[in-house]
């Protein structure tokens, strides 16, 4: 049983949003790619923004591109609302970002993070349901609030849910967010994230585990952790996430998000070694994601692993592709 973890071989940048007509007004952005398999097709969903025309700030929405199964061509962007935003003062009501997708039976999980604005804070984000029963063309909710939302111990931002079944039951990994913090030299509060995971029997309902960090600190008590992904390769399973400092981050290569790594072999206890994510930011100025990784999103298909991910300025420029050597 081989217990080393895949080397990454990147095939750049496959999709760049300001290159094509996206529905709803959005241009740019195509963050935090999540793949789907379908018949004789790759579909990737992505999250992509429009401006509100009252406040002129964003809003973010679920769309998808559809590849050839060898990523070569591009047959199809949607140009229609896969799933609307939610209703005044719901938890979703100004953006579902990011989308993560599970087959269930003939039926389509889609598991959302949803936005939703505050005045003290820029943000709070809660964790929907809704599925699909046209093959992942479009999304209903199957309530109007989050199936997993802020709790005693885990009081703000609980996010990007990714969910997977195994041994009988659907395991999450998603974010949890500290107390809103001030820094020394900001103006406004700064969120800091970490990785936990919940567990059902249905998809529905779930319990979350212990508050412990699922995943150790690399760069201090304020690191924040995005975008966890987990697969099953070669009997081990392996963690996928993305990880900044709290400060300085959007401007700064050096304290923005790269990707990291851990590792398990009984879904609960995971071992960090991010000298093994195999995978790193370019070295050529001029690339799209020499300065920044992140969002990750780990897919097998036809005996192949991938890698999906978003490069410099969260994604602006689109995602890109890597494959297991």
């Amino acid at each position: 049983m081989t217990r080393l973890a895949p080397i990454w071989k990147k095939r750049g940048l496959i999709f760049d949003p300001s290159e094509h007509a996206l529905p709803l007004g959005c241009e740019q952005f195509a963050q935090s790619p999540q793949a789907l398999i379908g018949e004789g097709y790759i579909r990737i969903y992505f999250s992509t923004r429009s401006r509100d025309t009252k406040t002129e700030k964003y809003l973010s929405h679920v769309c998808y591109v559809d590849f050839s199964n060898d990523f070569q061509d591009i047959l199809r962007i949607a140009q229609h609302q896969v799933i609307p935003l939610g209703e005044l003062g719901c938890f979703d009501e100004h953006g579902i970002f990011p989308i993560n997708v599970v087959p269930v039976g003939d039926q389509v999980y889609g598991y959302t993070c949803g936005w939703s604005r505050r005045s003290a804070v820029s943000v709070e984000t809660g964790i929907g349901l809704a599925v699909s029963h046209d093959g992942g063309r479009t999304f209903q909710r199957r309530g109007s609030g989050p199936v997993l939302s802020a709790s005693l111990n885990e009081p703000c931002l609980v996010g990007d849910g990714f969910v997977r079944h195994y041994q009988d039951r659907y395991y999450m990994w998603y974010i949890y967010g500290l107390p809103w913090k001030h820094f020394e030299g900001t103006s406004q509060a700064e969120r800091i994230y970490k990785i936990a995971y919940a567990t059902s029997h249905d998809g529905l309902t779930w319990k979350k585990a212990s508050r412990s960090p699922l995943i150790s600190d690399a760069i201090g008590e304020d690191e924040c952790q995005a975008l966890p992904t987990v697969i099953e390769y070669q009997g081990r399973y392996h963690m996928y996430f993305c990880f900044r400092y709290a400060t300085d981050f959007r401007t700064n290569p050096d304290r923005g998000y790269r990707l990291g790594y851990a590792y398990s072999d009984d879904l609960q206890t995971w071992t960090r070694d991010d000298s093994l994510v195999g995978i790193s930011k370019s070295g050529n100025p001029n690339d799209w994601d020499n300065e920044m990784m992140c969002y990750p999103h780990v897919f097998s298909h036809s005996n192949q692993l991938y890698l999906l991910y978003n490069g410099n300025q969260f994604g602006r420029y689109g995602f890109g592709l890597a494959v297991a050597e």
